[in-house]
């Protein structure tokens, strides 16, 4: 049976993992709400809904400066600048080699760029969202300039609704990228926000663990 070489290492701590957690499951409520509350329209569940979805957003946004705090003042592999590859940004772009097998331990390089992307993306969901609260529910930290104001609706709400599809498609890439990377480079990823530990290959004869290919069980 084939038999791989793995060593492991302490890599999210968790603050980090918890704020993890905490933005997915905001995430989570905000698409569903939003999906729901679509299809219900015009309803009395829609609009409570709708108020629900705005809560989950105030969420997301502790979560955002959460995560911003952190990546200035947590530990190396939390830090914002672990995900600024620039070398290994040109490198893919000269050789379009993306989907590139993880080596040493943190963020991959070519997923930072999709990370900071994403949260850029977020971050402009969040001030478009405040600002359809303030529009429509007359409520939020914006209703002083833009309570009730109705001719400035779709200023928001068209890039609002557009982003939210590429935070849907993100969502699904992310999971994707997941697995396929567990499948074709057989390191386990999708536990490293639980336990904390990343594994990698090992390249030498320091190794710390060994991964029964066939059957998926480690031995420290």
């Amino acid at each position: 049976m084939a038999r791989m070489l793995l060593s492991r290492e302490k890599v999210y701590d968790p603050i980090l993992r918890s704020i993890h957690a905490w933005n997915g499951f905001a995430i989570f409520l905000l698409l569903i709400s939003a999906q729901v509350a679509d299809w219900i329209e015009l309803t009395p569940e829609a609009s409570a809904l709708w108020r629900f979805h705005v809560w989950a957003g105030y969420a997301l946004i502790i979560g955002l400066v959460a995560r911003l705090s952190w990546g200035l003042n947590g530990p190396l592999h939390a830090r914002l600048g672990a995900m600024c590859h620039g070398r290994e940004w040109w490198q893919a772009l000269r050789t379009r080699q993306w989907f590139t097998e993880p080596e040493g331990f943190g963020h991959h390089p070519l997923a930072s760029a999709a990370y900071i992307v994403f949260y850029l993306i977020v971050l402009a969901m969040a001030l478009t969202g405040l600002a359809l609260a303030a529009i429509e529910q007359g409520s939020g930290p914006l209703v002083t300039w833009l309570g009730h104001d109705v001719v400035m609706r779709d200023w928001f709400k068209t890039p609002h609704d557009v982003l939210e599809e590429f935070v849907l498609g993100f969502v699904v890439l992310h999971i994707a990228a997941l697995i396929l990377h567990e499948v074709s480079h057989g390191v386990p990823l999708a536990q490293a926000m639980v336990s904390g530990y990343q594994y990698r290959k090992e390249k030498n004869d320091q190794t710390h663990f060994v991964v029964d290919v066939g059957r998926g069980n480690g031995a420290g």
